[in-house]
């Protein structure tokens, strides 16, 4: 099972980068400013800083993301590197993510990484997953993992979901100071109806799965689409129990 699909990220979880519109706005582009993109996706969000007056690049760890961020949008700059240790030569006024540290663990590194690529006073704007982001479907994910097939989830969950103390400590810790943090309930609406969840599932879920045979992982889908359907298929849609984690914070 691969891992990144950017046909799919982009056709049927494209809420990621509407949302991220809200998060684009905290960032409060100045014309001129040299911004990173951190997690940058298919790069939508890169396009929406640079249509503000910035001189942006976007950064992703998946090479099949950035090639689909490359092929949309050819005129800026993307580049395939890891979160967790990357240096530009030239520092950035203000780094953005946006739905994406969550998955890169340790987040301490993250941070310093950020440090070491800001100039003063540079600002740090992100929204990732929240404490307690998306529980009910983890929570039927593991039941069903454990069911089925003995497997014990927690070991193969690659989410890294902070609450706003443990998140502003790090930055803290680092030397930021938090101007900002919010920590609020999203449910979010998948498309396709019916659908939807097993687009979150394959899209979003895949290392909870991709030891499986294709067949042996879509009887799981369906099993973890029984238990959460009393729960969160309303209105003929899926609603995810999304909470975000949204921060601003600046370089001392």
């Amino acid at each position: 099972m691969g891992a990144w699909n950017g046909e799919l990220y982009d056709n049927k979880l494209g809420f990621v980068s509407q949302y991220g519109q809200d998060v684009v706005e905290l960032l409060n582009v100045e014309h001129g400013e040299r911004i990173l993109d951190l997690g940058c996706g298919t790069g939508d969000l890169t396009f929406s800083i640079k249509q503000r007056g910035a001189h942006v690049i976007g950064l992703d760890a998946s090479s099949e993301m950035i090639k689909e961020a490359k092929a949309k949008y050819a005129d800026i700059e993307f580049v395939v590197k890891d979160a967790k240790d990357f240096s530009f030569e030239v520092p950035f006024n203000a780094i953005f993510s946006n739905a994406a540290l969550h998955w890169i663990k340790p987040a301490e590194a993250v941070i310093e990484s950020v440090w070491h690529n800001l100039k003063p006073q540079g600002r740090f704007i992100a929204e990732l997953g929240g404490k307690g982001n998306v529980q009910l479907v983890i929570d039927a994910i593991g039941e069903v993992l454990t069911e089925l097939h003995g497997i014990d989830a927690n070991q193969l969950n690659p989410w890294y979901f902070p609450s706003i103390a443990e998140y502003s400590t790090l930055l803290e810790s680092q030397g930021f100071r938090v101007v900002y943090a919010s920590h609020f309930d999203r449910p979010t609406i998948m498309p396709d109806e019916e659908k939807g969840l097993t687009h979150w599932l394959k899209g979003f879920a895949w290392p909870f799965f991709q030891s499986m045979t294709s067949e042996v992982r879509e009887h799981a889908y369906c099993k973890i689409i029984d238990k959460l359907k009393p729960s969160l298929y309303m209105d003929g849609a899926w609603h995810i129990d999304y909470k975000r984690l949204r921060i601003a914070a600046i370089k001392g």
